[in-house]
């Protein structure tokens, strides 16, 4: 069954992925951005780390940190190890490049889609917010229709797809251990759907408490033992660095087989990982109560660049600083990328190695199962127009759940295929929208900036760049 409907995800996913549709909107995007906002990836990033600590307007408000580690939550996932791991071996260590460009230029995006979104945020009656990309396509471009669309993709791709795949990877872990057989992938499918049922049948504030808590701690020990590994392996540092530069800029293999290429593989998983441009953090940007749009826009910032250029590069180093070659745990079936990433650290830390990655996987699959399902709820409130009633809500919670245990026993072409057809979608439809509404995130910049230089705690007013739309926190 599973093989049937591969087929048909793997012939959009061959069209989608084309260089003129995903990969042009995400890097013309993204450039297009840098220049528009003046490289304030680079401007702005001490205040991305400020702003960060700064304290809601309100006594039960959702700060930008908790905003920033539900959309981190999300981000720093699987995809992290198994998808920086399946780039290396399938597009080479230029694939790594790849994905730091994509991160860096990504940052810009981030902070367009998330400055908007906190633009037109919309108020809930106890005056906490929320928001994201369906409401400035509503309300911005006038367009319900297209929010609905896009609101159905966000549905798509973190219930189901990224769900999935995030239950695939984590149970794929484990199979380098004796006691796997092939009841395991459902055995642990059970525990880890008990378990996500647990924590979303209690609650939006349960999320946010929950990654708040697991994504630092597990962010920094993760970092910790990759530097361990690296530093262990000092010796091939420099033929690392060889390595990932001339797999990048080796044009001849790119543009001769584009879908394969490092520069593609980077570009795909460097997506999965940070989500830059989707139009996915924007929903937890809107959540923050802050006093002008363009702080959450640069804490999104941050959190692409934590992702990307922190998380996923330190399991780079951690596999490609070894002596172990991807090209080992390549095969007909696809890549194995839990085997090599354990293989790597296994080579350097012994039998630790991979215990330490089936638990550092386990706790990244949880929060990011967690932070997924977050943006969902929401966005199955604008696709009805109304408020989702008791029952609604505990039938999409099962379902959401029960999908969980479907991933964890799915083929893994179906689970990859699946999730890259989503975020390319999602991408198709949110990159043209922030296209057009740029702007209102640029003026926004310019007036914080102003404000700044001035002195002043910055304050935002609709009326001071002359929004033509009503806000509601904004007037």
């Amino acid at each position: 069954m599973f093989e049937a409907m591969d087929k048909i995800v793997l012939a959009i996913v061959d069209v989608i992925y084309q260089p003129w549709c995903v990969p042009l909107l995400l890097i013309a995007g993204g450039i297009y951005f840098t220049f528009r906002t003046g490289l304030m990836q680079v401007r702005h990033f001490g205040e991305s780390i400020r702003v960060v600590t700064e304290k809601p307007s309100q006594d039960g408000g959702v700060s930008s940190f908790g905003a920033l580690m539900v959309s981190t939550a999300s981000r720093v996932g699987t995809g992290n190890i198994i998808g920086v791991c399946t780039a290396i071996i399938l597009g080479g260590a230029g694939a790594i490049f790849w994905m730091w460009v994509t991160a860096f230029i990504g940052g810009a995006t981030a902070f367009v889609e998330s400055t908007l979104a906190q633009v037109y945020k919309k108020k809930n009656p106890d005056g906490s917010s929320y928001g994201g990309p369906a409401f400035y396509m509503r309300d911005a471009l006038n367009a319900r229709w297209l929010g609905v669309i896009f609101s159905c993709f966000v549905i798509f791709t973190y219930a189901v797809g990224y769900n999935m795949l995030a239950a695939y990877n984590l149970q794929s872990t484990f199979k380098v251990f004796s006691f796997y057989g092939a009841s395991t992938p459902a055995v642990i499918g059970a525990i880890l759907t008990i378990l996500f049922g647990i924590i979303i049948f209690g609650g939006a504030k349960r999320l946010i408490n929950v990654t708040g808590l697991l994504v630092p701690i597990m962010g920094v020990i993760y970092v910790a033992v990759s530097i361990i590994v690296l530093i262990m392996n000092i010796g091939n540092i420099p033929h690392m660095f060889g390595a990932i530069f001339a797999s990048a800029f080796d044009f001849k293999a790119i543009f001769g087989g584009f879908a394969g290429s490092c520069l593609m593989w980077g570009l795909k998983r460097g997506l999965y990982s940070n989500e830059a441009g989707m139009g996915s953090a924007p929903n937890a940007a809107a959540m923050a109560d802050v006093s002008h749009p363009v702080k959450q826009g640069l804490v999104q910032m941050l959190s692409v660049f934590i992702d990307t250029l922190l998380i996923c590069t330190a399991t780079a180093f951690m596999c490609l600083s070894t002596n172990v070659s991807p090209a080992n745990f390549v095969s007909s079936s696809g890549a194995d990328a839990a085997g090599y990433v354990q293989a790597s650290i296994g080579s350097t830390l012994g039998s630790f190695g991979p215990i330490f990655i089936a638990v550092a996987m386990s706790l990244f699959a949880f929060t990011t199962l967690i932070g997924n399902y977050s943006y969902c709820e929401g966005c199955l409130r604008f696709i009805l127009n109304r408020d989702v009633t008791k029952t609604e809500t505990m039938i999409f919670r099962g379902i959401a759940t029960i999908l969980i245990f479907v991933g964890a026993v799915a083929d893994a072409g179906f689970v990859w295929d699946t999730a890259d057809l989503a975020q390319g979608l999602m991408v198709i439809t949110n990159v043209p929208s922030i296209l057009i509404l740029g702007g209102i995130a640029v003026s926004a910049l310019k007036d914080y900036e102003k404000q700044k230089k001035a002195g002043k705690d910055p304050h935002f007013k609709s009326a001071d760049i002359n929004l033509k739309q009503d806000t509601d926190f904004w007037k």
